[in-house]
């Protein structure tokens, strides 16, 4: 649990979509409604609420996309992809004020967050459905609903590490190239990385030091800062360590 809950922060990160309804407090026209909701896709400038969890300041994040779905009296069903860090109930607010009415989100839903949406949901009717079968001696059930663990990093890029490296990792140590077997391409400079054995088993995350062409030339360097581990140490044989 206590892992699942560490690597559950990779999803933070993440894009992630909602649906849910505005509600203007003034009747307004919904040719300009439509016209209007055009304005709030690609980056939008907010300002976070004053209850929020950030330093109030301006800043910029990316819609993806905002559709309309359907216009009721005053009320307006959407959906949204946004950037993480997006505040939805903020985006209610100023899309009123554009309209030059007050306007508040009445409902909202989040139904996908990177990977994960809501066509895999499942209720904890269905969780503790498939806990009595399992309690039975069958397990089908409860594995469709329990996803890998590594399941939440799979928007991450990765670098796989040979098993020599991976015990060193595991006890504080930072990836040096010579502990790497593959990596995916383009991954940047200070992105986070999945760190990976060749079983693709999550190891932990760190920051990459060097984009993909540098690491693959680089020969004895550091080129990952580990910052979280998840595998136990001992898991795999120690080895000689890398750097550290």
């Amino acid at each position: 649990m206590e892992k699942a809950t560490r690597v559950n922060e990779l999803l933070l990160s993440c894009g992630k979509e909602y649906i849910g309804i505005i509600r203007l407090h003034k009747k307004i026209d919904e040719q300009k409604i439509y016209e209007k909701i055009k304005e709030f896709t690609g980056k939008i400038t907010q300002l976070p609420p004053k209850r929020s969890a950030v330093k109030r300041q301006l800043r910029k994040r990316e819609v993806y996309y905002l559709n309309i779905l359907e216009i009721k009296y005053n009320n307006i069903l959407f959906k949204v992809g946004s950037e993480a860090g997006f505040y939805v109930r903020k985006l209610a607010h100023d899309f009123g004020l554009s309209l030059g009415v007050n306007a508040h989100l009445s409902q909202l839903v989040r139904t996908k967050v990177g990977w994960f949406n809501d066509k895999n949901w499942h209720s904890l009717t269905e969780l503790k459905d498939a806990y009595e079968f399992c309690k039975n001696g069958d397990e089908s059930l409860l594995r469709k609903i329990i996803l890998p663990f590594e399941k939440a990093a799979s928007h991450v890029p990765k670098i796989w590490v040979l098993d020599s490296a991976i015990d060193s990792i595991c006890h504080g140590a930072k990836l040096a190239s010579p502990g790497i077997s593959k990596l995916h391409s383009l991954i940047n400079a200070n992105e986070k990385v999945a760190i990976m054995s060749l079983k693709d088993e999550l190891i932990g995350t760190g920051t990459s030091l060097m984009a993909s062409d540098q690491i693959l030339n680089d020969r004895d360097g550091i080129v990952v800062k580990v910052e979280k581990v998840f595998m136990p140490v001992n898991t795999y044989p120690k080895y000689k360590r890398i750097h550290s």
